[in-house]
Parts: C-alpha cells; sequence; structure tokens
C-alpha cells in the first residue's frame, strides 16, 4: 500500500477552497492533484498557489507545451494547446500538476509566471520554441534550442518529420546556407513479403 506524506485528497480539498471559482476541474488520479484553470485566471491561481496558506508551492519544478490536436489516436474535443506545470511545495512536502488551454487555437497565449517563478524562464522559452505559445511578460522570450533561422514549432504533431530546411556549410561562399529540405520520405522498415513455406515452414 502507497502511503503519501500529504493526503492527496486533503490537499485537493484545500486547492479548491483557496481557488474558489478559479478551478475549471480538479481531480486526484494516482495519489497525484491535477487542477486545470482557465487561461483568463491563470496567473491570478498560480500566484495564489506560491502564497496562500496550504499551499505554499514554493517551486515551479517543470512547464512544457502540449498539442492536443490528436489524443489516443482519436479526434480531440476542445482546445489544441495547454501548458502544464508542476509545482512542488517544499515546506509542506507536496505538488500539484496545473494545466492551462490557451483560448486561441490559431494564436496560443499565456501570461508568463516567470516574475513568480524564476525557473519559469527557460521552460516557458522551451515552450515558445517547440510549441508556439507565446508567453506575454516574458522579459526574454525567443528561441533556446532550434536555430535563429529556424520556421515552424517542430513538436506541433502537424510539424512534418523531416523539418522545412535544412542547412549545410557551402564551400564555395564560405558560409552556412539553407535551403529547401531534399530528404525523400521513405520506409524505414522495408516490407517484407515471404513465399509459402519459407525457411521449411508450414
Amino acid at each position: 500500500m502507497t502511503v503519501f506524506a500529504i493526503d492527496p485528497g486533503a490537499l485537493k480539498d484545500t486547492i479548491a477552497a483557496a481557488l474558489g471559482d478559479k478551478v475549471k476541474s480538479i481531480n486526484v488520479a494516482l495519489g497525484e492533484v491535477t487542477l486545470v484553470v482557465k487561461a483568463a485566471d491563470y496567473l491570478a491561481a498560480m500566484q495564489t498557489l506560491r502564497d496562500a496558506p496550504g499551499c505554499q508551492f514554493e517551486q515551479l519544478v517543470d512547464l512544457c507545451g502540449v498539442d492536443y490536436s490528436s489524443y489516443r489516436d482519436t479526434e480531440w474535443e476542445g482546445l489544441r494547446y495547454c501548458a502544464v506545470s508542476h509545482l512542488l511545495s517544499v515546506s509542506l512536502n507536496q505538488r500539484v500538476r496545473v494545466k492551462v488551454f490557451c483560448a486561441d487555437d490559431d494564436f496560443p497565449v499565456l501570461p508568463s509566471v516567470m516574475h513568480l517563478w524564476a525557473s519559469a524562464n527557460w521552460f516557458e522559452r522551451e515552450a515558445f520554441d517547440l510549441f508556439g505559445i507565446v508567453f506575454e511578460g516574458h522579459e526574454d522570450l525567443r528561441r533556446i534550442l532550434t536555430d535563429y533561422g529556424f520556421i515552424g514549432h517542430p513538436f506541433r504533431k502537424d510539424f512534418p518529420l523531416s523539418g522545412h530546411v535544412e542547412m549545410r556549410y557551402d564551400e564555395a561562399l564560405k558560409r552556412v546556407v539553407y535551403q529547401p529540405v531534399s530528404i525523400e520520405p521513405r520506409e524505414v522498415t522495408p516490407r517484407v513479403i515471404r513465399e509459402e513455406n519459407y525457411g521449411g515452414l508450414h
């Protein structure tokens, strides 16, 4: 039997009481509390989670983007882009997962929580780079993993596996150049059709 330092059900009730109508949904699964808030309430909810007695989540340990355009091999009903944060209270030995969906699929925007937790700086830059989620109020929102001239956001599910451009060093120009992708799509594993009784097997 798993024993938790903080009862997840009690933590769920504490968070629900602290956030009130800012909670869109909150549940406990596998001993973990997951909270969903609206984009309009995101910043205020995060500030409450950091400061409110009984919450006191002093650390943002992770923030990542998610593209829900397809989900578990089915069409997703709802908004496409989501930011998922994991908060830790060292003083109270408890954790919570916070999910917030961007209100506009065509231009996903959320407020930055960088001024609440300094660790959000690179996490939000990564979500911007890979998913195209813009974090308003971020002091230095620029790409962090891809090149300066990179086109698109590679973790979006509609981004081509081979990308849009490739780069190489041009000996004649003595510099790096970008050009359209020259990779031809191919099957990684060839399809093998064996004749009947192959290898003497029936």
